[in-house]
This record gives structure tokens, sequence and C-alpha cells, in this order.
């Protein structure tokens, strides 16, 4: 594992340590990290996901629902 280090005000910090006796301080801190990245890594997938989709060409409207329809009737 790694050590990630982070500043918080003394006034933070000691209301931290009323709390320590109920709260995993570094798993609630690993949690929230964890799940950050997950939502950040979604935003990249979604932002490359809307990049090709703006690539590709457009079809004039209710060409789909006809080939779906189409495609329907042929079975």
């Amino acid at each position: 594992m790694s050590v990630v280090s982070v500043r918080i005000s003394r006034e933070l910090k000691e209301k931290m340590d009323r709390f320590r006796n109920r709260v995993n301080w570094a798993e609630e801190i690993r949690r929230f990290i964890e799940e950050r990245v997950r939502e950040l890594e979604r935003e990249k997938v979604l932002k490359e996901v809307e990049k090709l989709l703006h690539g590709l060409p457009t079809q004039p409207r209710g060409v789909i629902s006809s080939v779906v329809r189409e495609d329907r009737d042929s079975h």
C-alpha cells in the first residue's frame, strides 16, 4: 500500500479525535477516495463515448424506427 498525507486544521483534528472510538477515519477517507476515483473514471468514459457519438453521422428523423419496424415484420 501507499501512504497519502493530508493536512487539516488543528480544530478539525481535535473534532475527529472526539469520535475516534466510533469512526475509523483512515477507512472512511479510503472509501471516499475510492468512490471519487470511480466517479471520475465514469465521467471520463462518458466524455469519450460522447466524443465518439458526436463523430457519427446523423440519420433523418424516423429512419431508425422504420428500420426496427421492418426488422420486426421480417420475423
